[in-house]
């Protein structure tokens, strides 16, 4: 039986067995499942399935397997490296129609949700149960719980409660062979034997399909403080960062920083943005915005305040203003957030998302910047950032090309993360994007060791094919 007949075989078995409102094929795939958000060429895959629980996607699954197809899992599909991306001989596998809180449990304060709830969702009902989800990022609107888990997300609050995985106690997950494996956690100790929920956790879809989730949930804050700072230079950053640390303590939970060429783009270029400190008639080294989150507004506000005025008086920082509103916080967020609007500003941009040592970010911003400049024309770039938390976003354009310089940049970008010991991605994956780069920053032995559970899990190599390793 030849390939095709067995892909039509598939499918209208997946449709017999799922209904046909699940298998759509042809003109009917619709385009938002041809692509994520890497900017990479669309692709056209050969069918999206789209169960409507996780039997569903167990039994999808199986069938693949059964056929020997490969499947590509698709969350809310704003994945930056392509990891989502299935073409003409794969099955998109799409959780969509898996969306919903399951339960709050307020003794556990845990959440069980599947897989393809938007983060936002989550977010909102966690809030509404007098709980909080920490877990924050841009596309919280549109990407899935299961892809913010399957590439481990970061986001804005990572100094403060770490990276998705530290926010989950149990999963469920799809394997290869069709497998449900149900493990619902809702427990912080729980020692009996491998955790595997880790093995799952930022694979991309390369060896389980996350289907369920059970969430830690934290108390609700009740008080929330933003500053933006402007800093004369790096080190006064890193003394900034060790106060807020020292003094803020466990109420820290942001620490983003903007060189000045993100400052200038953000505050002059983009819409609705405003410079906070307009009148200063001077440039700063870069500029600082914490956000520290309470319990208690009476005891937290001026805390924050008076360690503001200590930084002032010990000439730590160059200047400060504090939001004095919800108003304030969201114009201060929106400055770190203007980002987003960098499509627009520079078409088919060229973004980055590594990680290096704190100490070394400045250092390398300078290089990295100076290197660009001398290697590609005209080169634009802006450096912003986590930095609490050891990450650096960048983003390079060529203007009036049409296409930008990509293996070039990528190249002088990369040797210089290999450089610092840094790592290629901190919080956006690998996918296709960075497969190249991923020697970069995991050993020889530490790939070997991904192949070969990659192989124990998925012999057929049906999950998620090329991506990650």
């Amino acid at each position: 039986m030849s390939t095709t007949t067995l892909a039509q075989q598939a499918l209208r078995q997946l449709a017999d067995t799922l209904g046909p409102v699940a298998v759509l094929v042809g003109k009917d795939v619709p385009a938002r499942n041809q692509n994520d958000y890497s900017g990479l060429a669309p692709t056209q895959p050969m069918a999206v399935v789209r169960p409507a629980d996780p039997t569903g996607v167990a039994t999808a699954m199986r069938l693949c397997h059964e056929y020997g197809i490969a499947v590509v899992p698709q969350g809310g599909l704003t994945g930056l490296c392509g990891g989502s991306r299935a073409t003409e001989d794969q099955i998109a596998l799409s959780l969509e129609r898996l969306i919903g809180i399951e339960e709050i449990d307020a003794a556990s304060a845990t959440m069980t949700v599947l897989a393809g709830t938007p983060l936002e969702t989550v977010q909102q009902a966690a809030a509404a149960a007098g709980f909080f989800c920490p877990l924050d990022l841009g596309a919280r609107g549109s990407c899935a719980i299961g892809g913010n888990l399957s590439t481990n997300a970061g986001g804005n609050r990572v100094i403060r409660y770490g990276m998705a995985r530290e926010m989950v106690l149990g999963l469920e997950v799809v394997l290869a062979d069709g497998t449900l494996m149900t493990s619902m956690n809702k427990m912080m100790k729980n020692n009996a034997g491998y955790d595997l929920k880790h093995l799952f956790i930022g694979s991309e879809g390369t060896l389980g399909i996350i289907t369920r989730i059970v969430l830690r949930l934290f108390p609700k804050p009740a008080s929330t403080m933003v500053a933006l700072f402007a800093a004369d230079d790096y080190a006064s950053v890193l003394k900034l960062l060790t106060a807020a640390r020292g003094e803020l303590g466990p109420l820290l939970s942001a620490f983003e920083v903007m060189w000045p060429d993100y400052w200038q783009m953000a505050t002059t270029m983009v819409n609705g943005v405003r410079n906070p400190f307009p009148n200063e008639g001077r440039d700063y080294g870069a500029y600082v915005l914490v956000e520290a989150l309470g319990t208690d507004p009476q005891i937290d506000t001026p805390r924050f305040e008076a360690w503001l005025e200590k930084l002032l008086d010990e000439n730590i920082i160059g200047n400060a203003v504090v939001a004095q509103s919800v108003a304030d916080q969201i114009a201060f967020w929106g400055i770190r957030d203007a980002c987003g609007e960098l499509h627009q500003l520079w078409p088919r941009h060229l973004a980055f998302d590594i990680g290096l040592p704190v100490a070394a970010m400045d250092e390398y911003a300078k290089r990295c910047k100076s290197k660009l400049e001398a290697v590609v024309p005209n080169c634009r770039s802006v450096f912003y950032g986590h930095i609490g938390d050891g990450n650096v976003h960048i983003v390079v354009y060529q203007p009036d090309v049409s296409e930008q310089p990509k293996d070039v940049v990528e190249e002088i970008v990369y040797d210089l993360v290999r450089e610092y010991g840094g790592t290629v991605s901190a919080e956006h994956g690998i996918g296709t994007a960075k497969r190249r780069w991923l020697p970069y920053a995991r050993s020889e032995e530490q790939i070997a060791l991904m192949r070969t559970l990659k192989a124990a899990l998925d012999p057929k190599n049906l999950l998620n094919p090329g991506k990650v390793v």
